[in-house]
């Protein structure tokens, strides 16, 4: 039977919104943005991206890590709109850069950005993160001493966040295997009720239907394009166009087609483009194409586009759903920070895989220097204020210093 011709195809459906439900409100609960304007944002999102590339291409767009930082820092110093503007600044760039690829052809811009630069920015992205983990799982610095120290329930629920996201990852089979994080915090927030870290409260105020009052709040608020918010966070799309190459690029190995070509890889980075753009205004994260989801599309061998559309759907629909957003609203911070730790560090290690299946060779000079500079500047550098209120931040000065050395220095040392 042909499960993606009958009622199969919407359990196939639900399964991919699953699959990519964890990772989708992660980004929000770890930013401040609202979880339910995420998988709005992530639903319409997708169908945005299937509309730019002709139904072809089986991808579901969810919230990118790559901007965890950015928007977090930003939505602290200067609030939501400037968040929503600096966010569609960065959906801009993904146009742009569609545009850009489909003049000069992608070979040619990935050029600009080699393993050699990438890999390093996707490490500082994961270590720029680590304290925010840390503190999240319950540690306390004394501003005095400069001596830390953890809470014991709050360490505790972490802990057994990070052995169920290790046992899940390691030894499960089939589908739950693709689900690590969601498993994890199920089990995380059990755990936590007997312990009294669980507030009951936003699911006792959420509506049972329709967005909460914070979330409306969150979607009519208007964007503010603040220079300093532009700066902070659409420079990051530079990176993730990386990301987005090597996504689409994998998908098509496991569809066994080839996407650059037909429809495009300008259409799929405009897809990304539009949908981030669209969840700027609506107050979502920055959308990206996701590995899980070509995880669902190896194990299940269903690759038919329209269950990622019917996944979509889903993800609107889920949205909509105020106690759901009241329910992960109460996820305990230590949960969360939990998966964090694992999760930021993940992210430093793909920038650690990336050189190494680049097999770049660190007895050049060239190499050493570098990936040093991308690392220092930007690990060390939280923000550089450049006129006034006017700041950039340390992971786009290391993206500057990389991309220049990258074109400047011969390669011969």
């Amino acid at each position: 039977m042909d499960y993606t011709k009958t009622s199969g195809k919407y359990i196939l459906g639900l399964q991919h919104v699953l699959a990519m439900f964890g990772a989708t409100v992660l980004v929000p609960f770890l930013t401040g943005l609202h979880p339910a304007l995420a998988l709005l944002s992530a639903g319409i999102g997708t169908l945005l991206f299937h509309w730019c590339t002709k139904g072809m291409v089986p991808v579901f767009l969810g919230s990118s890590f790559a901007f965890i930082g950015a928007i977090s820092i930003t939505l602290q110093q200067y609030g939501l709109p400037t968040v929503k503007g600096g966010i569609i600044a960065a959906g801009i760039i993904y146009v742009l850069m569609a545009g850009i690829i489909k003049v000069f052809g992608v070979e040619n811009i990935r050029s600009f950005f080699p393993p050699i630069v990438t890999g390093p920015i996707i490490m500082v992205i994961g270590l720029r993160l680590s304290p925010v983990a840390l503190s999240m799982i319950g540690l306390q610095i004394d501003p005095l001493t400069k001596l830390g120290s953890f809470d014991g329930k709050s360490i505790v629920v972490a802990s057994i966040v990070i052995l169920t996201m290790i046992i899940t990852s390691i030894f499960a089979k089939g589908f739950f295997k693709l689900v690590p994080i969601l498993l994890a915090v199920i089990t995380g927030y059990l755990v936590s009720i007997p312990l009294g870290l669980v507030n009951t409260k936003p699911i006792a105020d959420a509506v049972w239907i329709g967005l909460a009052q914070d979330a409306q709040a969150q979607l009519f608020s208007l964007p503010v394009f603040n220079l300093s918010g532009i700066l902070a966070i659409a420079p990051i799309a530079l990176v993730v166009f990386i990301e987005h190459i090597g996504d689409i690029t994998t998908n098509g190995a496991v569809v066994g087609k080839d996407f650059f070509k037909e429809p495009g890889i300008h259409r799929s980075m405009l897809g990304d483009g539009i949908a981030t753009i669209v969840a700027g205004f609506l107050g979502g994260p920055a959308n990206t194409t996701y590995s899980e989801n070509t995880g669902v599309l190896a194990v299940t061998k269903v690759y038919n586009p329209a269950i990622l559309r019917i996944a979509a759907v889903f993800a609107i629909g889920l949205s909509l759903i105020g106690k759901l957003g009241g329910v992960i609203q109460s996820i305990p911070v230590p949960v969360m920070g939990g998966i964090s730790v694992i999760l930021f560090g993940m992210i430093a290690s793909v920038g650690v895989r990336t050189l190494v299946e680049a097999q770049m060779d660190f007895a050049h000079s060239r190499n050493l220097i570098i990936a040093a500079l991308i690392l220092v500047f930007g690990i060390a550098v939280n923000e550089i204020y450049i006129a006034g209120t006017v700041s950039i931040s340390g992971l786009a000065i290391a993206a500057l210093i990389g991309v220049v050395l990258n074109k400047i220095l011969p390669s011969n040392i």
